[in-house]
Parts: structure tokens; C-alpha cells; sequence
């Protein structure tokens, strides 16, 4: 929930201190930045060090306010060919030392400039290394971000923060999907159709399907089982999206109309909670969360390690040491976080289908995992071909 208030940029920044209170009562002050008024949301860093304008456009960030890890932040301004959706998504946005000026020769902004545009409330100013340390060791908490020449006092900031809404038992997925289907066509001759179900997709992630010949159909979160065969799809996609998993039950029982009928299946980040929920998995939420374009994550099936892009605060709960029997036949864990052990992909043994924790469409870098969407290509052209000789 935001609360900006619009302004010049004097009577912003020159004159307008920001406070960010955390729910277990830790208070920053620093100045203003983007939006001047109040917002509130889930505290979170990310570790990027690149990519801001990605991330900021990522609907996974709705209701979240950000913390960048990063110490320089706006440096290359604000173009109109990197964001992932249509608007900014976060918040609130956090950071130490915002760039003064932009500099880079598709900048047509400065980010400042375009926080403030869509009303983004932010702070900076403020020590993010020690913010970002706390929320390490309490977890991700609640957080209000306050600025502005009349501010509350600090008792009443707090008790505003304590009755914002957790993020734990939200069901945020129809907020930020596309209301209207829409098809995004194949670059080149195309080979397949796919039915992508938008959970909070990023424009990426069809994109990257496209560089492959593949036609995507991108329907909204309540797409039913009737909507998705109804574009005779050669494969079902189920994106990223905010929220808690555990809230999803009808993208959970199209998903298992699918697998029923052996559809090729590639899920991402919350797509990956989605089959794990599918499969008969439990979720659980993360105490601080992967975010950022950093992560080490193996590949199980062939022992390949990968620097990965990640934006989850929730996770399956899956065994890593053996192969599970489930009603769609046996799934195993095919990636790992290295740095915790965390489930980062499943896959099953015995129907075409599989997901990731993760961003392989990772528009800011890295392209470690790309060879994910081909591995769907292949999981349509195999089963195909097994159609035909039939």
C-alpha cells in the first residue's frame, strides 16, 4: 500500500526526511527518494549488482519493498526497452547512494525521475549493509517507509507497519496477470504453441520461448483447463509471481489437469511451487529469501553448476536424497541451491514435465540457464514425435 505525494524536486530532497521503521522496532532515517509519502510492504534485499530496472518491472516484487545490496544505485538512468511488465511493481525501493546523475546512451531518465512518475515511495541515505545484515539474521519482516516534512511519531509509525498484511497467506497472482489473453509470436519459422499461464510473467520469459520458435499464448492467473486446450498447445507454461503458494489452489488443480493428460510442462520460480504443490510437496517460506543475480545453483542431472538469477521467498519442500513416488509417477529433485540446500527444481521421471526455482530467462544476466527453454523444446519435439509414430 502507497501513499506518495507529488512535488518539486526542492521541496522533495532539499527538505524531506524519510524514516524506515521495521516491525521489530528498528527505525533508519534518511532522505527521500522517488515518491515522497508512505508506503508499506514486506522488507527484502536483493543482491544484484546490476539489473535494478528489472527488477523494480518484476510483478514477484509486488508488495515488497526492496533493499539493494548494491552501494551505487541509478547509475545507467532509466530506458524504455529493459522493463518487465508495464509498470513498476515494488513497494518501496531502498537504497545508500542514488546515482546523481545517470549516465548511458539509451538513459532517458534518471530513476529517480521515474519512481516519483509512478508514485514508488523510497529512502536513501541510509546504511542498507547494516539493514540487510538485520534482516539476515530476524528474517524478512514488515516495513513502512515514511517521508515527508510531517512525520508521525515513531509509536505511531510502528503500530502502522504491525497492521499492514503479511505476506504469508497471500494470494497475490490475479493482481498482477494479464486480464486479456494475448499471443506473442514466433521469431522465425514457427515449430510449437504453447498455453503460458500468467502468475505475474516477465516479458522475458515469452520472449525467450519465441527465439525458439515457439508461439506463446500468455492467459490470465484464473485461465481454466478449458482456456489452456483451447489454443491446442504443444506444451503449458506456468510462470513467476508473488505471493504465497500455499493461497494457489486453482493454479494447482489446472496444473494437475495437465499432467493428467501429459502435456509438456516447464514451470519458473512460483510455477515451481506450483508443481511441487501438484505433485503432493508441501512450501514453506524462506526466512530472508534468494533475490538477486548471483546464486550458485547445481543441476543435479548433469552436475553442472550455475550462476543464477532468483527472486522467491517461499520454497518446496521436497527429499533431496531420493526419488518420491507421486500420482503423476516418480519426481525427484533436479536442482539445488548451493549456498543452502534449498529445492531449485523438480522434475518428473516418468511424464514430460519439469520447473525451476529460478529466472533462466534472467534478462539482466546471467544466461547460465537458457538451455531450460530448450530443454522444453526438446520435451515438445520428443513428444511429438512419439504422436506421430503412434
Amino acid at each position: 500500500m502507497t501513499t506518495s505525494i507529488q512535488g518539486t524536486a526542492s521541496q522533495r530532497h532539499k527538505a524531506a526526511p524519510a524514516v524506515l521503521v521495521l516491525e521489530d522496532g528498528r527505525i533508519f532515517r534518511g532522505r527521500a527518494y522517488g515518491a515522497v509519502g508512505v508506503t508499506f510492504g514486506e522488507a527484502v534485499f536483493s543482491t544484484g549488482m546490476t539489473g535494478y530496472q528489472e527488477t523494480l518491472t518484476d510483478p514477484s516484487y509486488h508488495r515488497q519493498v526492496v533493499v539493494m545490496t548494491a552501494p551505487h544505485v541509478g547509475n545507467t538512468g532509466v530506458n524504455d526497452e529493459d522493463p518487465e511488465s508495464k509498470q513498476i511493481w515494488v513497494a518501496g525501493y531502498v537504497v545508500r547512494d542514488p546515482a546523481r546523475v545517470p549516465s548511458n546512451w539509451r538513459s532517458r531518465r534518471s530513476l529517480d525521475e521515474e519512481l516519483r512518475g509512478q508514485g514508488v515511495v523510497g529512502i536513501s541515505g541510509i546504511d542498507t549493509r547494516a539493514l540487510t545484515r538485520h534482516l539476515r539474521e530476524r528474517g524478512a519482516m514488515r516495513v513502512g517507509i515514511f517521508s515527508g516534512n510531517a512525520l508521525p511519531d515513531e509509536g505511531t509509525m510502528l503500530a502502522e507497519v504491525r497492521q499492514a498484511p503479511e505476506m504469508k497467506g497471500a494470494d497475490l497472482s490475479a493482481e498482477v496477470a494479464t486480464k486479456e489473453a494475448y499471443v506473442v509470436p514466433a521469431i522465425g519459422e514457427k515449430k510449437f504453441t504453447v498455453a503460458a499461464v500468467d502468475l505475474g510473467i516477465k516479458g522475458m520469459t515469452p520472449h525467450r520461448m519465441a527465439e525458439r520458435g515457439i508461439e506463446v499464448h500468455v492467459l490470465p492467473a484464473t485461465a481454466t483447463v478449458e482456456d489452456v486446450y483451447s489454443v491446442n498447445p504443444d506444451g503449458v507454461f506456468f510462470s513467476n509471481g508473488p505471493g504465497d503458494p500455499a493461497t494457489a489452489d486453482h493454479p494447482v488443480s489446472v496444473m494437475q489437469a495437465v499432467l493428467e493428460r501429459g502435456t509438456p510442462l516447464f514451470g519458473i520460480c512460483f510455477g515451481n511451487q506450483i508443481l511441487g504443490r501438484a505433485l503432493g510437496f508441501g512450501t514453506y517460506k524462506l526466512k530472508y529469501g534468494h533475490r538477486g543475480i548471483n546464486q550458485p545453483v547445481q543441476d543435479r542431472t548433469t552436475g553442472k553448476v550455475e550462476v543464477t538469477a532468483h527472486n522467491h521467498g517461499f520454497a518446496v519442500d521436497a527429499p533431496l536424497d531420493k526419488v518420491t513416488d507421486t500420482p503423476y509417477g516418480r519426481a525427484e529433485v533436479s536442482h539445488v541451491c548451493l549456498n543452502d540446500q534449498v529445492v531449485e527444481g523438480l522434475q518428473l521421471l516418468d511424464r514430460p514435465a519439469f520447473s525451476v526455482q529460478y529466472h533462466p530467462e534472467a534478462a539482466a544476466g546471467p544466461h547460465d540457464a537458457a538451455y531450460l527453454f530448450d530443454r522444453f523444446t526438446s520435451l515438445m519435439d520428443t513428444v511429438l514425435m512419439e504422436g506421430q509414430r503412434a
